[in-house]
């Protein structure tokens, strides 16, 4: 049975594509440099962005990339934040976990107090026990580190715990942790990526989530 289960934020219940993509592009010019298309950064959603950044500025300098962040999130504030729309059917998906007694949980790489405003947003809070991301000074932006962090703060079992998420750094967050793995066809990994990530459970869209807990649910 799984009675808890995190959810990634970008790519799995939200697509944030235009927000994410111009933000960068925003903050790669203030830096004086060319920035690439909005096709050519679609690998940047999902993964820490700071870690995104160090290989399109092709450094490591803290002062750089913490520049970049900053100019990024100079126009997220504003703006990009909201340049994102929820999946079909993902609220459907959400509430019924919810209402089969399953405990949900936010486990984003994206910044808490980001995350909470769009969940906010987008009517989508009410569904979650916890929402859970890093902090603005980079702590918990990995993805195992933030799932070990919420598994202690809500003392989870982690048989008990499935993690759902769009990129490879999703499951193997959650494996590091000794969880469940699920990983879902409609966001940001590419093929290649998917089937490496060699997760538990494979998702095309949305409402295959819930069916799965259905199933699951009628074979107990």
């Amino acid at each position: 049975m799984i009675h808890n289960v995190l959810f990634d934020l970008d790519g799995t219940l939200t697509d944030p594509r235009e927000g994410i993509t111009r933000c960068i592009q925003f903050s790669l010019a203030r830096l004086g440099r060319v920035p690439p298309s909005e096709d050519d950064l679609l690998w940047c959603i999902g993964p820490p962005l700071k870690n995104s950044f160090a290989r399109l500025l092709e450094s490591n300098d803290g002062a750089l990339l913490d520049l970049a962040l900053s100019h990024y999130r100079e126009r997220y504030t504003e703006s990009g934040i909201y340049d994102n729309q929820v999946y079909p059917d993902i609220d459907q998906t959400l509430q019924k976990i919810r209402e089969s007694d399953c405990r949900l949980f936010l486990a984003t790489s994206k910044p808490t107090i980001f995350a909470t405003r769009i969940l906010e947003h987008f009517g989508l809070t009410q569904f979650f026990h916890g929402i859970h991301g890093s902090e603005l000074d980079g702590r918990l932006c990995d993805k195992g580190d933030l799932v070990a962090h919420i598994i202690q703060v809500w003392n989870l079992v982690p048989s008990l715990t499935l993690m759902v998420g769009d990129r490879i750094h999703d499951v193997i967050g959650g494996k590091r942790n000794g969880i469940m793995t699920a990983i879902v066809k409609y966001g940001y990994g590419s093929p290649r990526e998917l089937e490496a990530a060699e997760s538990d459970f494979v998702f095309e869209f949305p409402s295959d989530i819930w069916n799965f807990f259905q199933t699951r649910r009628d074979l107990n």
